[in-house]
Order: C-alpha cells, then structure tokens, then sequence
C-alpha cells in the first residue's frame, strides 16, 4: 500500500466513522479534514477535530505505519508541532510531542470498504504492466474519457506557458517576434528544431521586420547566420545570397552561430534549406503574422495562412548545386497540423488566457478538426478500443502516459479515481 492511498481515503473520508475513536481510546468527530498540502510539513493542514472532550485545530499527518514518525525524524521537526491528530494504517508505536503528551491517532485498517482495497490492490498489483489500469480501462465510460482527456489537454497546454511567457519577458512582451522564435523552432522539425531556435533567438526582430520586404534578404540572413553558404560555390544563386549576407551581417553586426544544421536521415522535403526558404517566404508574405494568426478561428483559414511554398530556386533544388526536375515544395496540411499543434495553438491559449478571454471552445473547435498522432503511445491505448479520434485527445494521450502512467500517479487521475470507486 502506498501513502498517497491514505492521503486520498483521508481527503475524502472514504471510511467508516461510526464510533470512531483513537487508539488510545478517544472519541473523534471530524469537523473538518484538512487541505491537501502536498508540499513539505505535514499532509493536511487547519483541520478541526474533536478528541475526547477537546476540540482542535491544527494539521494532520499521515503514514502507513505509526513508526514512520521516528524514520521521517518528524520529532526533530518544528513544524510539526501543531499535528493534532496522526492518521495511519497500523498503529505499531506511541507517538510523543516535544512535551513527552502523547498524539492521538486513527488506524484505517478495517474501517476502509472492501470494494475500495480491491481496486486499489487490481491498479497497483507487482505484476509488469503498460499502464496500471489496463485491467480496468475498458470499463471506463465515454463521458469519463472525454473529460478526462480535455483536462490533461488544458493541464499539457499549461506547462507550455512557462516558454512563451520567458520569451515574451525576453523581448518586451513582443508577440510578433515571440510566434516568429516558436514557428522556427518548429520549422526545423526534430532534427534541427533547436538550431532554428537558436537562430530566431539571435536576432533582433526589428532586423528581420527591416528586411521582410524581399525574402532573398531573409534566405541571405538564415544561411549567411547558420553557414549554410559556400564562399566557394560558383551557383549563381548561393553567391547572391552570399553578397546580400555580407551587407546585412557588417550593416547589423552579425555573428555566426557555432551549431550546425542536421540533413541525416531526413527527407529532402525536410532539408534546413527548403524548410528555411518556405519560413522566410512565410514572415516576408505576413509582416503582421501574429494579428492574422490570433483572427483565425478556424482550421482552414490556418491551413491558408500557412500554405506556402519555397522561393523559385528551391523549386529545382534541395541543396546548392544540385538541381532537378521541377517540384512546387508547398507546405503540406500535416506539416501545418504539426504547427497549429506545437505552435499556432499554445500561443493563441497564453494570449487569449492574458487577455481575460474565454479559449477552451474555440481552441478546442480547431484542434479537434486534426486528426490523432500516430505514434506509439497513441496506439498503445487504441488497444483498449478507447475513442482517439482528433489531435487534441492524441496530445493528452502523451501527458496521460508521460505525466501520470508512467510516474502510476493513478490516485490524481479522473480515470484512475473513477475506477478506484467502482462497486460492482
């Protein structure tokens, strides 16, 4: 058994409190549990109890074992002065205040309902599992799935925030050049993701405002900053971004970045090049990106904003010097789902969130028109046969496994609770 169990059956007094009385013999009445600190100090505090003929106020504590004072060394701990009550599963030893006046305490173990051991026991049972309810899961109703998964969705988003509000305090609460970081960030893919990041985070944006007007100047500075051009090349192309570079990086004092762009096991269609050409079309095309991108409300208005292609040379070529036969390299709609996802989405949550509004129905009417991730864990849980049918339930099917599965953090979810108190 593990302590959180208690914590919970405590919270929510999940026990039988008929003549409840200590150890010692005391009568309690529960007035008041407590809140849930789940910080250091003690387990609940400003809880109000009777015992015996004395009415409290103060924290309770809560172990498996009695005992468990002495080896958390909590009588060393001033701050645990104030329990008036210790509330354990065993009670193996006396527990005493720095005054030598004994604690009362509650031992659970029989006054907890047996339906509640046995599902607890089924979810946390030794034997190897996948995720600790997949006994259990199936059982789970529609209406549980749904809430659950747009909670995580909303908790997922969340912890996204604390990236975009740094940056935002990075550049003076900057929307523009803040989306302009997080979309090269995510034009960059996996693969060269966080060599793109460094890049917008080393410029200025009133630099790149500047030279928006003609995307040759902004192929010229994502090149020229990441040494993607050869000095040595004789292509045409490459040696006029190589002079526009030059002007640019002695008029704005430029430096070079240090990291270098990845090309292994990528699709040309992937290739920095490429990526980074659709990129400066897109800033060069929509100098105010972020009005636009805050005024959609819809899936394919981004789908239009977003479907953009390569300048006339990445048309014939991946790399430099090397051309072929015609291709029209636009964006495709599950490159742009991965920006909406990653990008578009987030930052809308974070500024509609600062700006007072209300987000959940419209974010949610957007990401739900993508369809679900394939990856792994997604289809890890389609084994249940459990409903995943967009983008944002395949978003919190990654916190659901990465945040609460894998850590069995069971007894803080909505799933995990719901099957905890099945009574069949």
């Amino acid at each position: 058994m593990r302590e959180s169990f208690l914590h919970y059956i405590w919270q929510y007094q999940l026990f039988n409190k008929v003549d409840l009385s200590s150890t010692q013999e005391e009568k309690i009445t529960i007035e008041k549990a407590g809140t849930y600190t789940q910080t250091s100090g003690p387990d609940f505090v400003n809880a109000k109890i009777q015992i015996g003929t004395q009415l409290w106020f103060g924290n309770v504590e809560i172990h498996l074992k009695s005992s468990d004072w002495y080896i958390h060394h909590h009588q060393t701990d001033n701050s645990y002065d104030n329990v008036i009550l210790h509330v354990v599963w065993e009670d193996d030893v006396s527990i005493f205040r720095a005054d030598n006046s004994p604690i009362s305490t509650l031992e659970l173990k029989g006054k907890v309902p047996q339906y509640l051991l046995e599902n607890y026991t089924s979810l946390f049972d030794k034997k190897p599992k996948w995720i600790q309810c997949e006994d259990s899961i199936k059982t789970i109703d529609l209406f549980t799935w749904n809430n659950t998964l747009e909670k995580i969705f909303f908790e997922r988003l969340n912890q996204k925030t604390e990236t975009i509000e740094l940056l935002l305090t990075e550049t003076n609460n900057n929307w523009e050049a803040v989306l302009f970081i997080l979309l090269a960030k995510n034009f960059g893919l996996k693969a060269n993701g966080d060599v793109f990041f460094s890049l917008a985070k080393s410029l200025d944006y009133n630099i790149v405002v500047k030279l928006a007007d003609d995307y040759k100047n902004l192929e010229a500075l994502f090149y020229g900053i990441l040494n993607m051009l050869d000095a040595k090349s004789e292509d045409v192309y490459e040696n006029e971004l190589i002079h526009k570079y030059s002007f640019i990086k002695h008029k704005y004092n430029l430096l070079e970045l240090t990291e270098k762009v990845q090309y292994f096991r990528l699709h040309p269609p992937n290739f920095p090049n490429i990526r980074l050409s659709q990129f400066a079309q897109l800033i060069s095309n929509n100098i105010r990106l972020f009005q636009k991108v805050i005024q959609s409300d819809n899936l394919e208005s981004l789908y239009a904003l977003f479907g953009i292609t390569t300048s006339e040379y990445w048309k014939t070529h991946y790399t430099f010097n090397k051309n072929h036969p015609k291709i029209n390299k636009k964006t495709t709609k599950s490159f742009i789902d991965l920006l909406v996802i990653n990008t578009v989405i987030p930052v809308k949550f974070v500024y509609l969130k600062q700006s007072g509004n209300s987000f959940n129905e419209s974010l949610i009417q957007i990401i739900s028109q993508i369809k679900r991730e394939e990856n792994s864990i997604v289809n890890g849980f389609m084994k249940y046969d459990l409903p995943i049918g967009n983008a944002m339930q395949s978003q919190a099917i990654l916190s659901l496994k990465k945040s609460y599965c894998d850590h069995s953090r069971c007894l803080e979810c909505p799933i995990g609770l719901k099957i905890l108190n099945q009574n069949n």
